[in-house]
């Protein structure tokens, strides 16, 4: 797992990448503030209810939550169950909405 500031994702997002964004956070969080991830909350990752993101095990993944502290304990997880490239966005969505702006 590494790192990811919020201000390189936004520059790949903008540039148009293709990339595969996983918000790790509960539904009332998505629905609140997303940036385009695919919702699998901590708790199905924690039961290795995986199969929506089957297909991203050897794609760079890019989790996120709140702070960071839920994505990264997602990022182990997922490790575990053999995904191989995985990133942490440092800081959240509380870092992005103060250096990006919702």
């Amino acid at each position: 797992m590494q790192p990811i500031s919020v201000e390189e994702l936004k520059a790949r997002i903008d540039a148009g990448e293709t990339l595969h964004l996983l918000d790790v956070r509960e539904p009332f969080e998505h629905e609140d503030f997303n940036i385009g991830g695919v919702l699998l909350p901590l708790g199905k990752i924690q039961t290795l209810q995986t199969d929506d993101i089957e297909d991203w095990k050897d794609q760079e993944v890019i989790c996120y939550c709140r702070s960071g502290n839920r994505s990264g304990q997602a990022c182990l997880i997922l490790v575990g169950a053999g995904f191989t490239n995985l990133k942490n966005l440092s800081g959240g969505m509380n870092a992005w909405q103060d250096r990006i702006g919702s």
